[in-house]
């Protein structure tokens, strides 16, 4: 055996070179890696002992893709011919042998040999689109010569992990063997190619499926026509549209050139530095500064939920995808009856569409319990609490758990926005007491932030952490504040909002602005939707006094067919005349006489307020790091992950220049504009504002 750089090992086995890559944790393409892989693959062909090649990788995977730290960095530069022109070129014929995951860099290099074979368990992609890319290594031009375009466009444009059946039948791979032995299979099929002799079989000659596509050139546009929303504010597919159409109309070298350039444009984009970036946040936020990865976790293998409406459901639904049991408990037959017939009914509906079987549904439902008592909730391992939003309800569904719930069990409520530790002071084990916050609908929503009570044990943080990913949800730990630390942005940019309706704007005009800036919603579209009369009681005024009275008439969001808009059958939204006479007589009440307000000054406005609460909030350490903020807001409220998330937007701004416009805002319209201490300390000191963590918050604003 001959080792390279201590990642790459060659030896020779029935007249074949085996070329082991082992660079864990995922044999990501480093400099390292493709500089042995390099030098192993030259000895390789320098061997008259070998007939053939066969590239496999040791640990969990295959590669896995491009070493995404080095875009952009001081890595070293290679020299020489590309990992992806080496196998290409290779005289002798290259065999790659993939299980676990070939995506990205991976399966262009698998691409990039004269054969693939498969474990049954193996997974292939292009996912580079989701850090606003394109493949960078032929994958744009190699992989519409084994599938054709219009596969190729679905494949690299969506990034999905293609298994290892499916990329068979596409032309992907040529050959799927058993798990147990992919050494041994990959090794045989290279005798038997070796054996067989003939000219090397060259993805980059292959003709017969991009030349069919010649003749139908108006596919392109077609599929661009076809997928809207997957091209709404991204730029990355467009370009992988415009490098699928050259692997169809330009000779091979011509298209790489093609590939290449647009791939050099998308990576100095803002889109892609935004998608990069939250990519390694996402990853960020599972870790806790104090609470280390070898933390004792607490079994959860049955879960109590109380509350069986639409938040109790669905949070039901994730355990039980995750094939952990449910109780749930109502406090009558009827609502419990109703909540268990919305579960199945959205488990039939998604059978319907192919996506479970019908085995899968009574499997489903079979792990789920109903009830109407608390006592049955004695034995579980965690409960979570979904009853009404208010504090007196909250407590004494608390006190009750805290009888009937055995020793260790942990008690965790859904609030959104209420004290965590009030609701714990109910209880005579606070360190028991967590909050875990589910996005609505909850068993669609990805986001779920935990909520760190000030006697929460490490354990129990440690548990809910890993138990989220568990059950599929991007988790985030925050602290103990009004609105934690999604809804406490949305306040802020709620009462910027009202501002400037009483100013000027009509509600559509702040969503417009808001929608064009890429955000699925406005601040009236999402009031519509989660209904105005949250908080709300008849003849009790709030501080919004539009919304006031739109629920005084009865009109309360899309439930009601009428809100700050209109809704036809279909829940078509359009601006209602009742709404803007409303607008006009309040500001008139007020003694307010409304201005032309630009976009571009509702979008200031409109934003601005929120990247200062998540300075505000990250001062107080309710977040562990600025990018955690990003990550709810990109997974919670629809914010495009093409502008990063708010603090990473501020970070494009500019710090100064942020500090600039609140300073002037606050002049003009008084102190909901006033800076964040931590915002004047960052222009200050010039720190960086995506890589904030609440311990550098403190240090800047201690002195």
């Amino acid at each position: 055996m001959k080792d390279f750089n201590d990642v790459v090992t060659l030896e020779i086995e029935e007249g074949i070179a085996v070329v082991t890559l082992n660079s864990p944790p995922v044999n990501a393409l480093s400099h390292a890696v493709r500089t042995g892989l390099r030098d192993a693959f030259a000895a390789a062909n320098a061997d008259d002992t070998a007939e053939a090649i066969v590239l496999i990788c040791a640990g969990r995977t295959f590669i896995a893709g491009a070493d995404i730290s080095e875009f952009g960095s001081d890595a070293p530069k290679d020299t020489g011919a590309s990992i992806f022109s080496v196998l290409d070129d290779s005289p002798k014929p290259v065999i790659a042998a993939i299980h676990g995951t070939a995506l990205g860099g991976g399966l262009e290099v698998a691409l990039s040999a004269h054969y693939r074979v498969a474990t049954t368990s193996a997974k292939v992609g292009l996912p580079e689109v989701h850090l606003g890319l394109l493949p960078g290594g032929g994958g744009t031009q190699r992989l519409p010569r084994l599938t054709g375009a219009a596969t190729a466009l679905d494949l690299i444009t969506s990034g999905r992990h293609v298994p290892a059946a499916e990329a068979l039948a596409l032309g992907i791979v040529d050959e799927v063997v058993s798990d147990d032995d992919l050494r041994g299979s990959a090794v045989h099929f290279a005798r038997q190619i070796a054996d067989k002799g003939g000219p090397l079989t060259r993805v980059r000659d292959l003709d017969e499926k991009v030349a069919a596509d010649r003749d139908n050139p108006e596919l392109f546009d077609q599929f661009v026509e076809s997928h809207p929303k997957l091209f709404r504010g991204f730029i990355a597919p467009t370009e992988i549209v415009e490098c699928i159409r050259a692997a169809v109309t330009l000779p091979f070298d011509e298209g790489m050139a093609e590939e290449q350039a647009r791939f050099q444009t998308l990576l100095n984009s803002s889109e892609s530095a935004a998608q990069r970036y939250y990519f390694f946040a996402e990853r960020a936020a599972r870790k806790i500064a104090d609470v280390p990865a070898d933390t004792p976790r607490i079994p959860v293998n049955t879960v109590g939920i109380i509350g069986a409406g639409t938040m109790g459901g669905g949070i039901a639904m994730n355990f039980v995808n995750a094939g952990i049991p449910v109780t749930i408990v109502e406090q009558k037959q009827e609502a419990l009856d109703r909540g268990l017939a919305t579960i199945r009914k959205n488990y039939e509906r998604t059978a319907s569409k192919g996506r479970i079987t019908t085995a899968q549904v009574e499997e489903r439902m079979g792990l789920i319990t109903g009830s109407v008592s608390m006592d049955d909730l004695a034995t579980v391992d965690m409960v979570i609490e979904a009853v009404f939003e208010r504090m007196d309800v909250k407590k004494d569904v608390f006190t009750q758990l805290d009888r009937i719930c055995k020793p260790g069990a942990i008690l965790a409520t859904n609030t959104s926005a209420l004290n965590v530790d009030e609701i714990a002071s109910a209880t005579s084990r606070p360190e028991y007491v967590v909050g875990t916050h589910f996005f609505s609908p909850a068993n669609v929503m990805k986001l779920l932030e935990n909520v760190r009570g000030e006697k929460t044990s490490k354990e129990v943080i440690a548990t809910v952490m890993a138990l989220s990913r568990t059950i599929g949800k991007i988790a985030v730990l925050v602290g103990v504040c009004p609105g934690f630390v999604g809804n406490r942005i949305l306040f802020a940019r709620s009462r910027a909002s009202e501002q400037l309706v009483m100013e000027g704007a009509m509600p559509w005009d702040v969503d417009r602005a808001l929608t064009n800036f890429g955000l699925p919603m406005g601040t009236y579209q999402m009031s519509d939707l989660a209904g105005l009369d949250i908080g709300w009681v008849k003849g009790e005024p709030t501080a919004y006094p539009i919304k006031d009275a739109l629920c005084e008439l009865d009109r309360r969001g899309q439930k009601t067919g009428a809100g700050f808009y209109d809704y036809d059958e279909s829940r078509k939204a359009t601006p209602s005349p009742i709404t803007a006479q409303i607008v006009e007589d309040e500001r008139a009440k007020a003694g307010v006489t409304p201005r032309e307000i630009s976009e571009e000054e509702i979008l200031e406005r409109a934003l601005l307020p929120m990247i200062n609460e998540g300075f505000k909030i990250l001062q107080e350490g309710m977040a562990e790091r600025a990018s955690d903020i990003d990550v709810v807001y990109v997974n919670g409220y629809g914010w495009p992950v093409y502008r990063g998330g708010p603090m990473f937007y501020a970070e494009q701004l500019g710090a100064e220049a942020v500090l600039e416009k609140l300073r002037g805002y606050q002049e003009r319209l008084g102190e909901d504009f006033a800076p964040a201490a931590l915002l004047e300390a960052v222009v200050a000191k010039g720190q960086s504002i995506s890589t904030l963590t609440k311990a550098d918050a403190a240090s800047l604003t201690a002195d």
